[in-house]
């Protein structure tokens, strides 16, 4: 049987409310998206337009936002869309397109955050040489790891998916996700070299976290012996490790609901789980930093001040 005569079009199945609800989600929905936009857009511009933003740890805030619109874009839109529509399908194309986005935004977000921490541990740890090793050429080659790295692994893993036969069309969440594509996949095939992938994957983002988690242990451990060194700790690095682990917590939750996760819970409650990743950190990242970093949130108010005069 030919993949391409078996599946074209996937049907999510995650929503089935009536339309009646699906309308007022739709309104809460667009207007949740609307805020995601205005909030991380404004962060975006107040980075770039402002020379006195452009270092390392705000150059890094940009991209973070960057990454949160990339991958709230990959989901939102489509949503919405469903919302309006009496059947929710989508394109094999498209739903491969779908996966790529939300893996390599996720991971993507995870490496920004390493780096975040190793631009503190440099900043707070090793101030003497900080302006040294973190140059601009530095930046720009751990910016481009951040980016690159989950866009090339994902770009591998969406191919290899992309060559399976597949011989059901259903997915049973509110957007498409790798491993319930495979599932689709008939039974006779061989799905050792995505599981491999898979694997390294895994390997690779989990020990980003370790370096991260490592990293600000040594800061906190560091800076526990200084009163002014603690100062600067509050005041850059409880921004990042507040996204840390509100990033952390929410993937864990929404990984173990996937494998583990009963299918008793009401679908409301099982597609809030699905998306939490892209309802949570993308609105509180530009809250936490626009109000916890002294020199945006000066700037904030600044912007505020001349607009009421």
């Amino acid at each position: 049987m030919d993949n391409d005569s078996v599946v074209r079009i996937f049907t999510l199945a995650g929503v089935n409310e009536t339309m009646n609800i699906r309308m007022a989600i739709f309104s809460l929905t667009l207007l949740y998206y609307c805020v995601i936009l205005f909030l991380n857009i404004s962060l975006i511009l107040i980075i770039i337009l402002d020379e006195n933003l452009h270092e390392p740890m705000y150059i890094l805030l940009c991209n973070f936002c960057i990454n949160g619109l990339y991958g709230t874009t990959g989901f939102f839109p489509k949503f919405l869309l469903d919302l309006l529509t009496s059947s929710s399908q989508i394109s094999y194309e498209g739903c491969l397109l779908q996966v790529f986005v939300m893996y390599s935004f996720a991971c993507c977000d995870l490496s920004i955050l390493a780096v975040m921490a190793y631009d503190r541990y440099l900043a707070i740890c090793r101030p003497l040489h900080y302006h040294s090793v973190m140059s601009k050429r530095r930046l720009s080659q751990l910016i481009c790891f951040s980016w690159l790295t989950p866009f090339c692994i994902f770009s591998v893993g969406v191919l290899l998916t992309s060559r399976l036969r597949l011989c059901q069309f259903q997915i049973q969440k509110l957007f498409c996700v790798n491993w319930m594509i495979v599932k689709l996949a008939c039974s006779d095939v061989d799905t050792s070299s995505i599981d491999i992938l898979s694997y390294a994957t895994i390997v690779i983002y989990v020990s980003h976290g370790f370096f991260t988690i490592w990293t600000y242990m040594h800061i906190i451990k560091s800076c526990s012996r200084s009163k002014e060194d603690m100062v600067k700790f509050m005041q850059t690095c409880v921004p990042h490790l507040t996204s840390l682990i509100t990033f952390l917590v929410v993937i864990l939750f929404d990984l173990m609901y996937m494998r583990f996760g009963s299918t008793d819970i009401p679908q409301s409650l099982q597609n809030f789980i699905t998306i939490e990743f892209l309802l949570i950190p993308p609105m509180v990242n530009p809250l936490i930093y626009g109000f916890k970093l002294t020199k945006i949130r000066n700037r904030i108010i600044g912007v505020l001040h001349f607009e009421r005069k």
